[in-house]
C-alpha cells in the first residue's frame, strides 16, 4: 500500500530539512509513498496546524514544530 506523506511548511530551511530527511528515509528504505510538498499558507491551515514544519502520513498530524530524526521518521511509516 502506498502511504500518504504530506510535509507542511512554508519553505523556511527547517521546512526544507524536514523534506530532505523524509525524502531520504523513503528512498533508503524503500517505502512505497507519495510525498508532497505543501507551502500554500491557506492550505496549511485547513490541517489546524499553527506551527511548521509538520509532517502528515495518511491525513494523520504525526509531527508539527519539529525536525524528527530518520529514526523517528522511519518508525511512523512502518
Amino acid at each position: 500500500m502506498t502511504r500518504s506523506i504530506k510535509i507542511l511548511g512554508t519553505g523556511c530551511p527547517k521546512c526544507k530539512t524536514m523534506s530532505n530527511l523524509v525524502h531520504d528515509v523513503v528512498k533508503e528504505n524503500s517505502i512505497d509513498a507519495t510525498i508532497e510538498k505543501i507551502e500554500d499558507i491557506m492550505e496549511i491551515m485547513t490541517f489546524n496546524v499553527m506551527s511548521t514544519p509538520a509532517l502528515v502520513i495518511d491525513d494523520i498530524i504525526t509531527i508539527k514544530g519539529r525536525i524528527p530524526s530518520k529514526e523517528e521518521v522511519l518508525e511512523l511509516l512502518k
